[in-house]
């Protein structure tokens, strides 16, 4: 019987609410796929370049949330996946909302005319 391969890398997606902006990112944090709509640009460079660190960090928590699970189901022990820094599902939902509370981003891109 032949054991299944692990990957060497977990990848997951992140977007942003609106679904202009989509970074694929490992589980160490690297961004392997960025996509985002034309309309993006009208917010400026630095906007847009604070969106995808954002939803970077976010794919990375769930990638690495991922590679946990799957390190689980072929019988890791739960001390060596902790050492490893990989964080239980729940430990992920709780730092992807403590990451969306934190974000203080302009909550609209309309001013007072």
């Amino acid at each position: 019987m032949t054991r299944p391969q692990v990957p060497a890398v977990t990848v997951a997606a992140s977007s942003n609410r609106a679904n202009t902006v989509t970074v694929r990112a490992t589980d160490q944090g690297m961004p392997v796929e960025i996509v985002f709509e034309r309309s993006e640009y009208r917010y400026g460079a630095q906007a847009l370049a604070d969106e995808i660190l954002r939803l970077t960090k976010r794919a990375a928590i769930v990638a690495k949330s991922q590679r946990r699970e799957m390190l689980t189901e072929l019988g890791m022990p739960e001390d060596i996946l902790n050492r490893l820094g990989l964080p239980t599902r729940q430990a992920a939902v709780d730092e992807l909302d403590r990451l969306d509370e934190a974000d203080t981003g302009q909550a609209t891109w309309m001013r007072r005319v």
